[in-house]
């Protein structure tokens, strides 16, 4: 579904990615770990084409067409949703205004029940995330995913700054949507995988993925070794591999 080929990027005039390759398939949930700045986010942000996330060298290819040079709108036509860390307030457009926009084909009898399902019936009369809490803003945005429809979505760290109850919550919800879908999701601590049963994880450093695998395995040695760790396995695997 998604192919990243030999990407290389620049972001306010420093290079973020230098020769990242990763192979996403229909239905698969990949969760992806760096330590911060790594350019897990640029990343993201490059793959829905934002300005600013300058390719320097390679392609990225989705459903089988190079979307490499497209705008933003055209990408999220053809399937791509991205969910934000941090997600905007937006003074003056309610939510469910925001939602109105967001829909492809979801009725008006869905949305309701979507928002009723997160805890989110009380919001929609609101400004979209002013005065939210983590987890509420968080919701919201899951909300007009849920009512966009993408089959393609990447979450980024959808557990940071958010409770407990609502990292299950937000949790079950991706992991229900995209069992029939496919997606990354960018965590730094790992909570959110209690709730996503996760089909492979990768390890983002120095511009480039350097190792994937079981999700649980990789972030249980990142916990107990770090990403030096991750770095230090390379290299032994490298050593392996030329002898």
């Amino acid at each position: 579904m998604l192919k990243i080929e030999d990407l290389h990027l620049k972001v306010g005039g420093k290079k973020v990615l230098n020769g990242l390759d990763l192979t996403i398939e229909q239905g698969e949930k990949t969760v992806m770990f760096g330590p911060n700045g790594a350019g897990k986010s640029s990343l993201l942000y490059a793959i829905m084409g934002f300005p600013g996330y300058e390719v320097l060298q390679g392609k990225v290819i989705f459903k089988g067409k190079d979307i490499t040079k497209l705008p933003v709108d055209q990408r999220a036509k053809l399937g791509l949703g991205v969910a934000f860390q941090s997600p905007p307030a937006i003074r003056g457009i309610k939510l469910k205004e925001m939602l109105a926009i967001c829909r492809t084909s979801a009725s008006d009898a869905e949305i309701k029940k979507l928002a009723e399902k997160l805890n989110m019936a009380d919001f929609l009369e609101r400004d979209v995330n002013l005065g939210f809490s983590g987890g509420e803003a968080k919701r919201a945005e899951l909300l007009q995913i849920l009512v966009q429809r993408p089959s393609f979505v990447m979450f980024d760290e959808p557990d940071s700054g958010v409770d407990v109850e609502n990292v299950e919550l937000v949790g079950k919800e991706i992991d229900r949507y995209l069992s029939g879908h496919a997606g990354i999701v960018i965590t730094h601590q790992g909570y959110i995988l209690n709730f996503i049963k996760a089909s492979r994880a990768c390890v983002l450093l120095g511009g480039r993925i350097i190792c994937s695998g079981d999700p649980r395995e990789i972030m249980e040695d990142i916990k107990s070794k770090g990403y030096e760790g991750c770095v230090k396995c390379q290299a032994r695997k490298g050593m392996r591999d030329e002898g």
